[in-house]
């Protein structure tokens, strides 16, 4: 079994360090419930309903990175799950010093063959497929799991069974709260 994952709210759960950086960014008192509702769509949606600028997304990201270093941790059970299967890749927006950074300090970086950071290395911002069709030129890909549709849209158009995690509101093949569902609810029936 060859999975690409996404990685913030999939793997680690960064979404506490999103909201803060964005709310920072903002520079408002911003509700955290709803700036993450927002989020949960995608950032050029929250950018654009607050009002603020793409110009500014570096910073954001800046900001995210930072937050995330001290606050973000990966979700229970899953190196469970990336010990029991062939091969993950990870297709992130995020940067790629940040996400080696955060598996090394898990001890999750020798699970993972591969890492895109989408916009470091040219390609269009998810849902567009270019980053999932550039893996799939270099890895067999049998299952993608997202938190978020950008995430699974690719997959779908791509033929690529999906897995959501802890979102029941999109479509996928396949949704689950936890990694402690993984194998029995996802791996033990494909």
């Amino acid at each position: 079994m060859n999975i690409l994952w996404d990685f913030d709210g999939t793997l680690f759960n960064t979404y506490p360090s999103l909201v803060e950086g964005f709310i920072h960014l903002s520079g408002r008192e911003l509700n955290h419930v709803e700036v993450l509702k927002w989020l949960k769509k995608d950032s050029k949606t929250a950018f654009k309903h607050y009002g603020i600028d793409e110009s500014e997304r570096a910073e954001y990201q800046r900001l995210h990175n930072e937050y995330a270093r001290t606050s973000s941790v990966p979700f229970d059970h899953l190196e469970e799950v990336l010990s029991r299967v062939d091969s993950n890749v990870i297709v992130t927006h995020r940067d790629k010093e940040s996400t080696i950074y955060l598996l090394e300090k898990f001890n999750l970086r020798k699970y993972f063959k591969d890492i895109v950071a989408v916009e470091e290395q040219g390609f269009t911002r998810k849902p567009d497929s270019s980053s999932y069709e550039y893996v799939l030129k270099n890895h067999r890909i049998d299952l993608v799991v997202g938190d978020r549709d950008l995430d699974l849209i690719p997959a779908r158009k791509l033929k690529i069974t999906t897995v959501a995690f802890q979102n029941k509101d999109i479509e996928a093949d396949f949704h689950i709260e936890s990694y402690a569902d993984f194998v029995p609810m996802v791996l033990e029936q494909l």
